[in-house]
Formats: structure tokens, sequence, C-alpha cells
């Protein structure tokens, strides 16, 4: 991996996105806006917004990465782009991490966009730092892109590559405990909600909201960075330079 070709590729991400104001907007306003709904749905049951609340916070910039990504990803091969930057001196990793690095950096403004709203205006009881928060959501969302990069390499079309989400995502939002506490499910599930990522996401996010220690944070942090890079990892084996 070169890391002047790695970082080249992560600003031709973020031109692209500068210039795709609705796509920008998905990814920055979507996440604030249905915080917003869910609070005015549950707004006479704070408890109830501040139990889920912070659940919300680490799916939002998973799934929307995960959408995002994947379909952007396709594009760039099925147009042809992809076969074009790989006849350059660039490598699978170099595009993989470049993304991974655009993906993140928008990541970093909507985590913070989100938590600013989620606290500041909606009122979200959290006990941890603030920063923490923006970080797991940061992480969450380069998850979502990892992810996203690697199921790309299995769809033709863009229709295909949303198919993934009920397939990926769905499961993974049903099994975190944002429905069921995860310590209430069967135990075949828990079990199965245990190798899940986005569990540990949500995991470090109801950690912060209920205790200012930052141990287990940094312990589910670290699970969740280590999908992260499994994803990487296998996104870059599996990346195909066009769409056969």
């Amino acid at each position: 991996m070169t890391p002047r070709v790695t970082l080249a590729i992560a600003v031709r991400v973020l031109t692209q996105l500068r210039r795709d104001h609705r796509t920008l907007a998905m990814l920055l306003l979507v996440p604030c806006l249905l915080q917003a709904l869910l609070w005015w749905i549950f707004w006479d049951q704070p408890l109830v917004f501040d139990r889920i609340g912070p659940a919300l916070l680490a799916i939002f910039p998973f799934f929307v990465m995960f959408l995002v990504t994947s379909i952007t990803t396709l594009r760039e091969r099925s147009g042809g782009t992809l076969e074009r930057l790989f006849t350059m001196p660039m490598g699978r990793l170099d595009f993989l991490v470049g993304y991974a690095l655009a993906f993140g950096a928008i990541a970093a403004v909507q985590a913070a966009l989100a938590a600013g709203v989620a606290v500041g205006l909606l009122d979200l009881d959290l006990r941890g730092p603030d920063v923490l928060l923006v970080l797991v959501g940061v992480v969450d969302a380069v998850l979502g892109t990892a992810l996203g990069l690697f199921v790309s390499a299995f769809a033709r079309t863009e229709f295909q590559a949303v198919q993934f989400l009920p397939a990926i995502v769905v499961p993974q939002i049903l099994l975190c405990g944002l429905i069921v506490p995860r310590d209430r499910l069967p135990r075949v599930l828990e079990r199965i909600a245990d190798v899940m990522p986005l569990t540990w996401a949500v995991d470090a996010m109801e950690h912060l909201a209920t205790t200012a220690r930052t141990g287990a944070v940094w312990r589910d942090l670290g699970i969740v960075v280590a999908f992260a890079v499994a994803a990487l990892a296998l996104g870059a084996a599996t990346l195909r330079r066009r769409t056969e």
C-alpha cells in the first residue's frame, strides 16, 4: 500500500461526494432527522428514547454507510472507472483504505452532527465523554463502509447490492439489543448476536449512556475495529475490477 496513492483515492472520493448533494444530505442529515422523528414519536415517553437513542447512534451510521458504499463501488466497477483506476500504480488495498479514509472523514462529521442533535437538542441522557461517542460513531461507520465494499463484489446491479441489506444489516439490527435486550433473547440467538459486529457498537453506545467508566467502551471499540479490519481484508481479496 502506497500512502500517496491511498490519500489520492480518499481525496477523489471526497471531491465526488462534495458534488453529489443528495448523497451528502443522506449521509449527514438523514441520521439526524431520523433521530428527531423517533424523539417526536416518544416525546411523552422520554425514558423510551433514552433507552433506544444510544443504539440508534450506532445503527444509523452503519446502515447508511453500508448502503452508500456498496452502491457507489458497484457504480464505479460497472461504469469502468475502477478498471481504469487499476491501470495506474494502485493496489486493491490502496483503493479500499482510501475509501475507508474518505467515508471515515464523512463519518466524523456525521457522528458529530448526530451526537450534537441527540445530546444538545433532543436531551438524550449520556454519561460518558462526548469524544468517545463520536469515535464510536466513526468506527461504526467505517465498519459499514468496509462491509459495503466487501458485499459489492458479489452484486452485478444496484438492486442486487440493496438486496444485501436484509441479508447482512437487518439481522444485526434485530439482534443487537435495540428491540429486545440481548440477555432476554433465546440462547442460540444470543450467541449469534455475540458474533455480529453491530452488537458491539451498540454495546459501546449503551455503556456510554449508562456509566462514565470507559473500560468496557474501549473493549467494544476494539472488537468493532477488528471486524472492520477483517472486512477490509475480505474486500481486498474479493474486489473485482469490472462487473462480468
